[in-house]
């Protein structure tokens, strides 16, 4: 790291939305060939500060210096004409477009006469540094893995060559070998003398990849500290103001007799036939990385993805096949790892999001009773500590914990047996992981059976019960938690033929 003065700082920042002051005076700083990480519970400030250096928010207060120079962006294409470049968490490529349109888009030096070959051959040695090199770069986005997806975001901004660098969530929806090939890049833009911003809810990627890191809390910074005066304990206690006493709650005493039954379950996308029975009362774990066959299950009880046979039933009833509406008639909720593309209703109030599944219990002859939709909501919002002061805002304004919260609880206003979650904190900060976990041992304590998909396996050996492990679209191993060890359940979902040995 260079020790000199830092190339980024910002001074007593403070921006306001309304009543809400995102930031309050904070400061923020970080060098050249430096990995800053920039770390907070959602709502924290985070997202606000990496807008205004993108340029998208104007700053009511303070100062941001680039080289010892003020400056004022104006919009997001001053910013990167200072030589600042975001790969944002959601993802903002042109789904219709190619592959090399997407790292090229705009900017304006190439011109509007570049033909799509030279285009191609142009982004050749962008897609080689993250890891994409047998891509096609004339093939459409919209063709692409959401993995794929992310990484292409990450050639970008090596397309732009710029000086400081932000990475906001880069990888969370991304597999272990993706990840990896985001951390390298990372570490090759450091040796390059870029400056770094990562921010990021995993915080073993903060002691893995950052020199230091900043810690946000209620729009306040802390003072930059390096990564290796500080335990894990320690960054969690200054993000929460306090410590976290069990990250996850304890495990059911015993289970209760078998709620869904999976009987020889196959699908486009599971190699092996599948049989998994789960019982009352019981979190079991499908832990995988992604495109293991893990999610498909899901979505295959769920009736979001067609089976090609086998049959599921919840207490003894035959599901309908490939039918989401008998899915949930049997008494199956299901969550998506994606909740912003089909799990919420983000332009939506938060009260028609929990209520969404029981318009039956809210509805008379087709008629709502606004009544009654807000009593469910407000006892919903109430179990899963949802602010109920902003059961009026849409749901796509709230923080990622709280949509994820909202994306779960909306399934307990409907007479539930089974909830499948894919990917439950994808996203979360620590403090809403914890909630989250908390919430779903106590719908598992009602007796419902719960169904997780997680390529988090320290989430999956805190939170399940019973795990079974996929890999490349076959279950390759079952095993209840009293008898899972951590490091035989990594090898299952890398490598599951050296596990056997």
């Amino acid at each position: 790291m260079d020790s000199s003065e830092p190339y980024l700082r910002v001074d007593a920042l403070s921006k306001t939305f309304g009543s809400i002051r995102a930031l309050h005076k904070a400061d923020f700083e970080v060098g050249r060939g430096e990995v800053m990480a920039l770390v907070g519970e959602n709502g924290a400030g985070k997202s606000t500060l990496v807008k205004v250096l993108a340029g998208m928010h104007p700053p009511d207060e303070g100062r941001i210096l680039l080289d010892g120079q003020e400056v004022h962006f104006g919009g997001a294409t001053g910013s990167e004409h200072a030589g600042i470049a975001v790969v944002q968490q959601e993802l903002s490529l042109v789904l219709s477009l190619s592959v090399a349109d997407n790292v090229f888009l705009g900017d304006t030096r190439r011109g509007w006469r570049t033909s799509p070959r030279a285009l191609a051959r142009a982004a050749g040695p962008y897609l080689e540094q993250v890891g994409l090199a047998g891509l096609d770069p004339r093939a459409p986005v919209e063709h692409l893995s959401v993995a794929e997806r992310q990484l292409i975001e990450v050639a970008r901004l090596l397309a732009r060559d710029a000086r400081v660098v932000i990475f906001d969530e880069p990888t969370a929806a991304l597999a272990d070998r993706e990840i990896r090939r985001v951390k390298a890049v990372v570490r090759s833009l450091r040796e390059q003398r870029r400056s770094i911003i990562y921010v990021t809810h995993r915080l073993d990627e903060v002691f893995d990849l950052a020199d230091r890191v900043t810690v946000f809390r209620d729009g306040r910074s802390s003072a930059p500290i390096p990564t290796g005066d500080l335990t894990l304990d320690q960054l969690i206690s200054m993000m929460l103001g306090g410590s976290l006493e069990g990250l996850f709650p304890p495990r059911a005493a015993a289970a209760g007799s078998p709620v869904l039954e999976i009987e020889n379950l196959l699908t486009d996308n599971v190699t092996e036939p599948v049989s998994l029975t789960v019982r009352g009362g019981e979190i079991v774990g499908l832990a995988g990385q992604l495109g293991s066959g893990a999610s498909d299950v899901l979505r295959a009880v769920a009736g979001h993805q067609p089976t090609v046979s086998g049959t599921v039933a919840v207490a003894g009833r035959a599901v309908a096949a490939n039918s989401p509406a008998g899915a949930i008639r049997c008494g199956i909720g299901y969550s998506s790892s994606d909740r912003k593309r089909d799990g919420l209703f983000l332009q939506r109030s938060v009260v028609e999001n929990l209520t969404s599944p029981s318009l039956g219990h809210v509805t008379t002859a087709g008629w709502l009773r606004p009544r009654a939709e807000r009593s469910l909501s407000n006892r919903i919002a109430e179990t899963f500590t949802i602010d109920r002061q902003r059961l009026g805002s849409a749901a796509g304004a709230l923080s990622g914990g709280n949509q994820q919260k909202i994306a779960v609880g909306k399934w307990t206003g409907h007479p539930l047996q089974v909830l499948l979650i894919d990917e439950p904190t994808r996203g979360v900060d620590v403090g809403a992981r914890a909630e989250i976990y908390r919430h779903l041992r106590t719908i598992a304590d009602q007796g419902t059976a719960i169904v997780i998909a997680s390529s988090d396996s320290q989430e999956i050996l805190g939170l399940a019960d019973t795990v079974a492990a996929y890999f490349k679209g076959a279950q390759v191993s079952f095993r209840r938690r009293d008898d899972t060890d951590s490091r035989l359940l990594t090898r299952e979902i890398t490598h599951p033929r050296e596990a056997a040995r």
